[in-house]
């Protein structure tokens, strides 16, 4: 200990520009990689924004399942283009350098980003039940006060969060400039501390865990209550509501999930490749918000009526 003490380190001094390591290829092969995320970039805004528009456009969808579709799509877009920003750069240019507000700034994105989903698609499971289970009260419990104070405090919570994990590091020296992943996170920028930080740790860790368990308990109670609601009705009538109000939600949950699952395969695997596992911490900022407006114009029919009534209409006015 008395030797941890004593040594010295030389803090850097702003302005702090750091490298972000990013994927390892060649100028040739970033190219291609560069219209590829562009492609992706591009359906992933064209999805979202079509959704908000819908929402926002028909007076009939002011309902607090589609709202809160809107405030995920919202998320979706927040999360994918702070990555997408970052990576595209990258591709076209070979350029790394990022200033230490934009790394902050970043940072703070994708872990709201990370937690808001999570919490968004509480709110919406929790709507679902309600719906559901409790029919001739619907109106009653979700009224527009409950409505905004869901989709409130859905990102309160993780902003608050993020907020106070990021305070935390403000005035931790730092030694190095390098950051050895794909975007700037609150892990990566501490991993160039020039001292152990075990209180941030402790408490990053232990506000993800919590809020995720926290919305997956919520998820779970819905959906058990749901099933048991249908099963003790045993109406075909109460199945086929079930699916249909359900069906979209519960299938971007599993996505994200699923997505964000792959990060702890890809790393479990010894021979997996740096870039594959760098991919996989991307993975569920690009496959969700790009797949979720594409379940949402399957599954629900008034969206899918909507959106061909909008490109009908923009259509017809050229």
């Amino acid at each position: 200990m008395a030797e941890m003490e004593n040594v010295s380190y030389v803090p850097l001094k702003q302005p702090i520009v750091f490298t972000v390591e990013g994927f390892i290829i060649t100028r040739q092969q970033g190219y291609p990689l560069f219209v590829a995320s562009l492609i992706v970039y591009a359906v992933m805004l064209l999805g979202n924004i079509t959704v908000v528009t819908v929402i926002a456009t028909d007076a009939k969808l002011h309902k607090p399942m589609y709202v809160m579709m809107c405030n995920l799509a919202v998320c979706d877009l927040l999360g994918g283009t702070t990555v997408m920003a970052q990576l595209m750069p990258q591709f076209l240019t070979g350029d790394k350098t990022i200033g230490y507000v934009a790394a902050i700034v970043q940072a703070f994105c994708v872990h709201t980003y990370g937690a808001a989903v999570s919490s968004i698609l509480s709110a919406m499971a929790y709507d679902r039940y309600v719906a559901i289970c409790q029919p001739l009260q619907y109106h009653t419990i979700m009224t527009t006060t409950r409505l905004v104070s869901l989709c409130f405090v859905a990102w309160l919570i993780p902003i608050c969060q993020v907020m106070i994990l990021l305070i935390m590091n403000v005035g931790t020296p730092l030694c190095g400039t390098l950051i050895t992943h794909v975007y700037c996170s609150n892990r990566a920028i501490l991993r160039l501390a020039c001292i152990p930080t075990p209180i941030n740790d402790t408490y990053g860790l232990g506000s993800a865990y919590s809020l995720s368990t926290s919305c997956f308990l919520v998820i779970a109670f819905s959906y058990v209550n749901i099933l048991k609601a249908c099963v003790i009705k045993q109406e075909k009538n109460s199945w086929s509501k079930a699916t249909q109000t359900c069906a979209s939600h519960l299938t971007i949950y599993i996505l994200f999930e699923i997505s964000t699952f792959t990060i702890v395969i890809t790393y479990s695997l010894k021979d997996t490749s740096l870039n594959a596992r760098k991919f996989s911490t991307i993975l569920s900022f690009i496959l969700p918000p790009t797949v979720n407006p594409i379940i949402y114009g399957i599954a629900m029919k008034d969206i899918r009526k909507n959106i061909v009534k909008l490109f009908k209409s923009n259509v017809s006015s050229k």
